[in-house]
C-alpha cells in the first residue's frame, strides 16, 4: 500500500495550542467542515497567553546566562505540550493566534518566537508536524465574510463583507457597533457554530492567512489540493505557508 493510500485510511488527531479564552471553548468546531469527512478529530490541548517579540537584552541575556533558548514559559505551555501530544500516532499541533492590526508589524518576530517555542522540544521528525498559524486581524473577522450566520445569532442585518475581511483592522469593535451586547464568547461560539468555512474560503484572492491554515492540514495529511477552501488556486500566507512547504 503506498503512502498516499495508507492515509486514506488513516484517523488524523489535530491538537490546538490557541491563546484567547474563546477559541478555547470553541475553536474545535469551527474546523468541523474537515471534521465531517470522519478522519478529523481537533481538540484544544492547551490555553497559552498571547507571545510578543522578546525585546529586553536583559532578559535575553538572562536566558543565554541560564543556558536556555526561550523562556521558561514557552516551554511549559507550547514546547511540552505539543512533544507529548505528537506521540500520538496520525497526530499533528496547530499554535493558533489572533495578529491584531498593532501587532501586525511584529508578525515575523512574533512567528518565529512561537516557531521556537515548538522547534526547540520537537525532534526533527516532529518539527513539521507542528505549525502556527494568525487568524488576521483576529478570528471574528471571518464572521464578516458570512453574513448569514451573524444574522442569525445577533439578529443584524448585514451583508458579506465586499473586500479582504482580514483588512478590517478591529472586527470585535465592528460587531459591537452593530450588536452593543456582543460577547465574543457566547455569541461567538453560537456564530462559528453556523459559520460556513467553504463559503468564507470561496473567493481566492481573500483570507490567505486563514487558508494556508486549512492548506496545511489538508497537506499535512497527504491531501492534494482542490477547489474545496481555493485551496488550488488562492491565495497564501507569505509568513506562514513556508510551514506547508516544509511537509
Amino acid at each position: 500500500m503506498s503512502a498516499a493510500e495508507d492515509n486514506q485510511w488513516k484517523f488524523f488527531h489535530f491538537g490546538l495550542i490557541v491563546t484567547g479564552k474563546g477559541e478555547e471553548q470553541f475553536l474545535p468546531n469551527f474546523f468541523r467542515s474537515l471534521v465531517k469527512t470522519g478522519r478529523y478529530h481537533f481538540e484544544v490541548i492547551y490555553r497559552a497567553g498571547q507571545r510578543s517579540p522578546i525585546t529586553s537584552k536583559k532578559r535575553s541575556l538572562k536566558m543565554v546566562g541560564d543556558g536556555k533558548k526561550i523562556p521558561d514559559r514557552d516551554e511549559k505551555e507550547i514546547g511540552l505540550p505539543a512533544r507529548r501530544y505528537l506521540t500520538k500516532d496520525a497526530a499533528f499541533v496547530i499554535l493558533v493566534d489572533d495578529l491584531e492590526a498593532d501587532r501586525a508589524p511584529q508578525a515575523t518576530e512574533v512567528y518565529h518566537r512561537y516557531r521556537e517555542a515548538l522547534d526547540t522540544f520537537l525532534s526533527e521528525s516532529q518539527r513539521c508536524r507542528a505549525s502556527v498559524h494568525f487568524f488576521v486581524n483576529m478570528l471574528e473577522a471571518y464572521y464578516f465574510a458570512d453574513a448569514k450566520a451573524v444574522n442569525a445569532v445577533l439578529g443584524t442585518n448585514l451583508e458579506d463583507y465586499q473586500d479582504d475581511v482580514e483588512t478590517i483592522r478591529h472586527p470585535k469593535n465592528d460587531l459591537k457597533k452593530h450588536h452593543p451586547g456582543f460577547d465574543e464568547v457566547e455569541h461567538g461560539e453560537a456564530i462559528v457554530a453556523g459559520l460556513d468555512l467553504p463559503h468564507v474560503l470561496a473567493r481566492p484572492e481573500t483570507c490567505a492567512a486563514l487558508r494556508t491554515l486549512f492548506g496545511w492540514c489538508s497537506k499535512a495529511t497527504g491531501q492534494t489540493p482542490t477547489d474545496q477552501f481555493e485551496l488550488a488556486d488562492g491565495s497564501y500566507s507569505e509568513l506562514t505557508k513556508q510551514q506547508i512547504d516544509a511537509l
